[in-house]
């Protein structure tokens, strides 16, 4: 089964400083038929405009990725760490107990970027933070596990959640399989480009809620980004 989600049925908010679109229920959006998708909670499409960000605020029990498309973000937390991560790369903040933290756009120009939020699969961890950057050129015409709590995936940043977050690039006409194991579900978002799934049609921005497919069929009409997230069907 999948379900197209076009990047217009998007809920969201223009706040000024903040272009926000959410793809499940958020803050003043509330859609009972997108709350999360298994394990993945919140996945927000945002744009934040140069020198703004946003000021310090809690959470807790709660893993937090963030997928720089464009721009960068700088990142510093109550735990004594600070980082900037550019486009293309990934940070991940493991809320537990408690953090508070705040994220800036401190470039001169616009950053756009994916915030991803995954039910942890046990409250109470620990709270960390941790970046890495990862070349591009690891992720032509495959995925490239960014984020993972899974067994085997030691080179990704850890998160506490048996989920992963992964991208991947194709050129026109390219073609990759990905295979979705049995009680998994997948939500695909093309950051940019055109693809299909299984026969999907996806265009920029768009999103694919997938579960039931054993093998996902993923081709490039053009030039195409792609950020998914497999998880637990819970």
């Amino acid at each position: 089964m999948i379900d197209v989600r076009p990047f217009s049925s998007l809920g969201g908010a223009n706040h000024g400083w903040l272009n926000a679109k959410h793809h499940f229920s958020f803050a003043g959006y509330q859609d009972p038929k997108r709350v999360h998708w298994g394990q993945l909670r919140v996945w927000n499409d945002d744009e934040i405009a140069p020198g703004m960000g946003f000021d310090p605020h809690p959470h807790r029990d709660m893993e937090i990725i963030t997928y720089v498309r464009e721009g960068a973000i700088t990142h510093r937390d109550n735990l004594g760490n600070t980082g900037r991560t550019e486009a293309g790369d990934v940070q991940v903040m493991s809320a537990g107990t408690g953090v508070v933290h705040s994220e800036y756009n401190l470039e001169p120009v616009k950053t756009t970027l994916f915030q991803i939020w995954i039910i942890p699969d046990r409250m109470g961890a620990k709270p960390s933070w941790g970046s890495r950057s990862f070349p591009k050129a690891g992720r032509e015409a495959g995925f490239e596990v960014l984020a993972s709590g899974r067994d085997g995936d030691e080179e990704a940043l850890r998160i506490n959640a048996n989920a992963a977050v992964m991208a991947a690039t194709l050129q026109p006409g390219q073609k990759l399989e990905q295979a979705l194991p049995e009680g998994r579900v997948a939500y695909l978002v093309a950051a940019r480009g055109r693809v299909t799934v299984n026969g999907a049609e996806l265009g920029p921005r768009d999103a694919a809620a997938i579960r039931d497919e054993a093998t996902l069929t993923i081709e490039a009409s053009e030039e195409a980004e792609l950020v998914m997230v497999e998880a637990s069907d819970a």
